[in-house]
């Protein structure tokens, strides 16, 4: 076998260069890593075998004893020196979430809070807001905002005991959303390009229970503004188009293709320069949806001349305008295409060129522009037959056609580059169109000599990833707006399908059914004043008041079987002790401590009791816990901590250094912590009494009550007075969280799960997340109580509460 060695540095000991040294829980590490592991308190170290902190010599490891048996141990008769097993029961998963933390990390920061976002009354800017999708609003700096609905959530909690906080709510209709759409909207929100309206992030309507995509809202100009543009200003019309182009080719280098523009996605800043806004082109995308979707309803045939014809019609109404090869992949996702239809129309960025070319000839020619359209559709119109390819050809051919006559008519033979790569951005073969960057050159002629054209360097390469994502076919294009009735029976029907196959377990549901009303509460009463403490063990929860009683409950069906009966005053404190023979003890305000049989038949008079010493200033029991020592350790308004005997009651031990009343105590990793109203918590070792380190002297002169503490595995945590709390990762601070507006005067900690109560009359939930660096704390949610809370403990997927109106909650599921 191999030789004893250090658990730090795997080296074997040779009592030279690795000498054995002893720390006081009884382990042993070498010398040179006592001295290089980090110590996180003054004289104080933590074990690295079993992690529990340790005074450690000012003078060094040096000064500790060498484990010189160790030296003389053969391999054979060596000691395993192993981290003792951690708890590794499986804690009740208290909210049950289907997405992971690196979903969170990615959307987190996407989200905007609730009250950033004030929503403006009234119609949209075309007045249609029977059909639209688009909402306005305003920032906290008034900055005017574009709405977009993207999807929805439960925002109704009618019958709900459990209310989701507002992120909560916003991840989990994130991550129900189909992958595609969340690409769309990570592609959007990523778009930082110049050019592009920006888009700020997600929002959430509580009132609606919608989500929008929020994005910044520019003005636009009317058509009629620009029917002089020809005749009056060319190099105004450049400045427009080229602008246009470099935003819709910025968008291909990042793999986004538009497909789809209307007059209403561009728009102009304060300085006059163009736009494209992301909001506007996804709810232009939604109208051509819309209207190929009717006429997919009252289609049972492949679609003809007279349905495409009606389609163009209702898009130049609009002032929408889509490439071919776009309309036929969203007819084909309405399995109806034209007849004879080849499959070689695939959408591409040359699918943004046609789209381009309309609108640019839209600001050349004003408003007649979509009149002199009109008239070459409806001319086609009265001569097809509505069913043959042929006929979309000749619908296609008069409007190049019309195109080409306006461009001839209009320019008088001037610009003829311009008009010949017009022309061609209108072609059905997309080969033959020109690309964005051809067009921009074009353009640029009309303002900039060709020759300074040509020295310009333009990157014409776009995007390489590996997928690229057209808007108008996408996701988020194809949500048409619903009825309020469809999207409720959205919410259910996603509600269903999103649940796992172990929804019925109680480590994975609670609060899954709770939320949906589904969650069975139970009042029990019997006290007659405040509840002070609750504890679970030996098939009882027990509870203590302010009425010098202890009821014992059934966890079977909630009902008082019996009270322990003999304090002369309030019961202050409370502890389960899970022995060879199970106890319960409880301590008063007149420093009575009790000790109460577990044992069947229950008796009403304790198994023995005893009273520690008064004095002027003593105000009684406030807090007790047990230890593996065997001592059960009690807070006093005294200002100390005092270990007893459970045999006899007799005092071991009288620990002095806290400033006020000891609130609240709490054992951790052979660590007994203890927290008090002068607002630190102090560290002291279980084996010789001795402080070992304390937390909260920080910040001096702002002192924060302690009212309560707890802990769970590696993670520790106090609540203060002034509504927040602090928490430690392996006794190192990590944040202070303000939860409540008021005291916090309860709280529990098991797993990743934290819960608080206090004046507010409010449980909050939150989730613990994070690494062996960092730790997030995430609000889950909350619960209304009827009272100030004043006790909280989780067991086994049950939540008991406790009030100071004299009532006991259970929040529970099941018979």
């Amino acid at each position: 076998m191999e030789p004893p060695e250090c658990p730090v540095c795997l080296q074997s000991y040779d009592g030279a260069c690795t000498v054995p040294r002893v720390l006081a829980c009884g382990h042993t590490a070498c010398e040179d890593c006592l001295t290089n592991l980090p110590k996180k308190f003054p004289h104080t170290i933590s074990c690295p075998a079993c992690t529990v902190l340790v005074k450690f010599p000012s003078q060094g490891p040096s000064a500790l004893p060498k484990n010189i048996d160790l030296l003389r141990l053969f391999p054979s008769s060596r000691q395993n020196y192993l981290k003792p097993s951690r708890n590794c029961e499986n804690f009740v998963d208290f909210v049950p979430r289907s997405w992971s933390d690196d979903f969170y990390t990615i959307w987190k920061d996407r989200v905007l809070p609730y009250d950033a976002i004030s929503v403006e009354d009234g119609q949209n800017d075309d007045g249609d807001s029977a059909s639209s999708s688009l909402l306005f609003g305003c920032l906290r700096d008034e900055q005017r905002l574009s709405l977009l609905r993207v999807a929805s959530f439960q925002h109704e909690e009618t019958g709900s005991v459990f209310k989701y906080s507002y992120v909560r709510k916003m991840m989990e209709c994130l991550f129900g959303m189909r992958e595609e759409a969340r690409y769309e909207l990570d592609v959007i929100l990523s778009a930082k390009q110049r050019g592009v309206c920006r888009v700020f992030g997600l929002w959430g309507n509580l009132e609606d229970g919608l989500l929008y995509l929020v994005g910044e809202k520019l003005s636009g100009f009317c058509l009629d503004e620009f029917d002089n543009l020809l005749e009056d200003n060319i190099p105004c019309f450049a400045v427009i188009g080229m602008q246009i182009c470099e935003t819709i080719f910025s968008l291909q280098k990042e793999g986004v293709i538009t497909g789809c523009l209307s007059f209403s996605c561009v728009k102009f800043d304060g300085f006059g320069n163009a736009y494209v806004d992301l909001i506007e082109l996804l709810e232009a995308g939604r109208n051509v949806n819309r209207l190929v979707l009717e006429e997919a309803s009252q289609c049972s045939k492949p679609i003809g001349l007279i349905e495409m014809g009606a389609i163009i019609r209702g898009l130049l109404k609009k002032g929408t305008f889509l490439s071919p090869e776009v309309l036929f992949e969203l007819l084909k996702k309405q399995k109806i295409v034209i007849a004879s239809a080849s499959s070689k129309y695939l959408v591409s960025y040359s699918s943004d060129v046609w789209p381009l070319c309309f609108v640019l000839l839209n600001f050349l020619f004003g408003k007649h522009f979509t009149d002199e359209l009109f008239e070459s559709v409806d001319c086609v119109d009265t001569k097809g037959n509505g069913e043959e390819l042929e006929d979309f050809l000749a619908l296609h051919t008069g409007l190049t056609e019309k195109i080409r006559f306006l461009l001839e008519s209009k320019l008088e033979g001037k610009f003829e580059s311009l008009c010949k790569t017009l022309c061609r951005c209108c072609s059905l073969d997309l080969h033959a169109r020109p690309v964005v960057s051809d067009l921009w050159r074009c353009i640029r002629e009309l303002i900039i000599n060709s020759r300074f054209i040509s020295m310009i360097g333009f990157d014409s390469t776009t995007s390489d990833k590996v997928k690229d994502s057209c808007l108008v076919i996408g996701e988020l294009s194809q949500m048409i707006k619903k009825r309020s009735s469809e999207l409720e029976r959205d919410d259910l029907t996603g509600a269903e399908n999103g649940r796992g196959a172990n929804e019925s377990e109680a480590d994975t549901d609670f609060v899954g059914r709770l939320s949906e009303g589904n969650i069975k509460s139970k009042d029990m009463h019997g006290h007659l004043d405040c509840v002070t403490g609750l504890a679970i063990g030996g098939g009882f929860l027990f509870s203590s008041s302010f009425d010098r009683n202890i009821h014992v409950w059934s966890l079977q069906d909630y009902s008082l079987v019996h009270t322990f009966k003999g304090h002369e005053d309030k019961v202050m404190a409370l502890v389960y002790i899970n022995g060879e023979e199970p106890l319960c003890v409880s301590g008063d305000s007149g420093g009575g401590i009790f000790v109460w049989s577990i044992s069947l038949p229950l008796r009403q008079e304790p198994l023995r009791k005893w009273c520690e010493p008064k004095d002027w200033r003593y105000s009684g029991i406030h807090a007790l816990t047990f230890a593996e020592d065997g001592y059960l350790y009690s807070g006093s308004g005294d200002k100390t901590i005092k270990a007893w005997s459970l045999q006899d009651g007799k005092l071991v031990c009288t620990m002095s250094s806290h400033k006020s009343v000891v609130s609240a105590l709490v054992v951790k990793n052979s660590v007994l912590y203890s927290g008090s109203w002068d607002g630190t918590v102090q560290l002291w070792s279980l084996s010789d009494h001795s402080l070992l380190a304390v937390l909260g002297e920080e910040t001096p002169g702002t002192i924060r009550s302690i009212l309560s503490l707890a802990a769970d595995k590696q993670i520790f945590v106090a609540a203060h007075e002034s509504g927040t709390v602090k928490v430690w990762k392996d006794d190192s601070f990590v944040k202070s969280i303000q939860i409540q507006s008021g005291a916090i005067l309860s709280i529990a900690l098991d797993g990743k799960w934290l819960f608080t109560g206090g004046w507010d009359k409010t449980i909050t939930v939150h989730e613990l997340t994070g690494d062996e660096i960092a730790l997030d704390c995430k609000h889950v949610g909350s619960i209304s109580g009827s009272s100030v809370v004043t006790s909280l403990l989780y067991w086994e997927g049950k939540l008991f509460v406790g009030f100071a109106d004299k009532n006991i909650k259970v929040y529970y599921y099941g018979s």
